[in-house]
């Protein structure tokens, strides 16, 4: 019997999640039973994603620096890697304010639902907002400074502190290249062999994706907020979801100019990655897979893959920084504020930057947004207004995000004639795709 493909698996896990949550919710000891037995299963599947980020990283991107045998080659690719994602996220954030000042949804809320919403969700906002005035007490080029750790070992011991993992990466790449061939031959040999291992664990870790992303939608049904916010919030989700899917469209449009591959190409190629970012709001326990489909299914050499995407991981926050924007202007429109053209000017360039600083992990976003918040003049209490519906959106625009990344590093390889046909023999093998 032939086995479905990987990405009708996960997408099958999710719809009986949630099935199974909203049957447990009909029970007084449903929500119990979710957090206490079903939640800590996927906690365990994003963990496992989580602890082989690193290595990944790690083993990947030092061959594939080492493998480029030429420093030029490095230079013009990061180049052209920065360039093009600083691009589509100053695509991003205009989106996000050309939907919003449209549609303003900020408008439909009321006094009494403004103020139980900041009511509620105080606290959250709090923590956020005590977390982003503590960044932004950090020197003009704390930023730079952080990339360099002072040791690997402590900056590989935390997944927060992957621009400083990617950095050692490329160094030691690049001394790899600088030395004789027969004596960084070892080396490479040891991390093209290390790298190979990371790979198979990847696919062992995969095969029990349907269950984590079963486990991960039942025990957000559970937890979800009530009803009666979700409403009065649904011109916001909407607001950010159609500028995502605007951005999608951005993606699929720039991939087919510079690389020729249709739409159909490209999500299929990507399909299950995106599932897979849905279920887990985090781009960097989404990165093995991605690097897995771009590679097998989209075309694009291990060279360049294993450069890109951890970079764009990283700091390529597309979705983020779109929703940055149309929460920050939601806000304003909630609070009676009219913002003139230079504040949101002004948002444009600080949901960029706020989207390189941003990590790639759940909830980031809502941090890096006070920061913009305050750029614009915005009070930064009225972040409890969109916490309510914080979480679905975060999956969708992380969605985004992994996409970009995909889309970025097809650009990327076209651009350096990197860009090859799929080789899905050995996916076929483990997922029948």
């Amino acid at each position: 019997m032939k086995k479905l493909a990987l990405h009708w698996q996960i997408l099958i896990g999710m719809v009986l999640g949630v099935v199974f949550a909203l049957i447990m919710t009909q029970f007084e000891w449903g929500s119990t039973f979710v957090s206490n037995w079903i939640k800590p299963f996927g906690n365990i599947f994003i963990n496992s994603l989580k602890l082989i980020a690193v290595p990944l990283i790690l083993g990947s991107l030092i061959k594939g620096v080492s493998d480029l045998k030429d420093i030029s080659k490095l230079s013009q690719m990061g180049g052209r890697t920065i360039g093009t994602y600083i691009l589509t996220t100053l695509i991003a954030v205009s989106i996000g304010l050309a939907v919003v000042n449209i549609i303003k949804p900020g408008h439909s809320i009321t006094d009494e639902t403004r103020l139980q919403l900041v009511e509620n969700y105080k606290g959250d906002a709090d923590s956020k907002i005590a977390a982003a005035a503590k960044q932004k007490e950090a020197g003009p080029l704390q930023a730079l400074e952080d990339i360099v750790p002072s040791n690997i070992f402590q900056a590989a011991s935390d997944n927060g502190n992957m621009l400083q993992v990617i950095f050692f990466a490329i160094f030691f790449g690049i001394g790899l290249i600088l030395i004789p061939e027969e004596q960084s031959k070892p080396v490479k040999d040891f991390f093209d062999g290390f790298n190979e291992v990371i790979l198979k664990l990847i696919d062992i870790i995969m095969l029990a994706a349907p269950y984590g992303v079963f486990a991960l939608l039942a025990a957000l049904i559970v937890e979800a907020p009530s009803a009666d916010l979700f409403k009065a919030l649904s011109w916001y989700a909407f607001s950010v979801i159609l500028g995502l899917l605007l951005m999608m469209a951005v993606y699929t449009a720039i991939v087919f100019i510079f690389t020729k591959r249709t739409p159909k190409f490209f999500i299929n190629g990507i399909s299950p990655a995106q599932l897979l970012a849905f279920s887990t709001s985090s781009s960097a326990a989404t990165l093995p897979l991605t690097m897995e489909r771009v590679e097998e299914h989209l075309g694009v050499e291990e060279e360049v893959a294993s450069f890109v995407l951890p970079i764009g991981a990283t700091i390529n926050m597309d979705g983020t920084s779109l929703y940055q924007a149309v929460a920050a202007v939601f806000i304003a429109q909630a609070f009676g504020m009219d913002l003139s053209l230079s504040a949101q000017l002004g948002i444009i360039v600080t949901a960029t930057l706020a989207s390189i600083g941003s990590a790639a992990v759940p909830g980031a976003g809502m941090v890096m947004l006070v920061i913009v918040l305050a750029q614009a003049g915005i009070p930064e209490a009225g972040l409890a207004l969109i916490f309510a519906v914080d979480r679905p959106l975060d999956m969708c625009r992380t969605v985004v995000n992994v996409t970009g990344d995909a889309a970025v590093s097809m650009v990327v390889a076209k651009s350096v004639d990197k860009l090859g046909e799929p080789n899905v023999k050995d996916w076929n093998d483990h997922y029948k795709n």
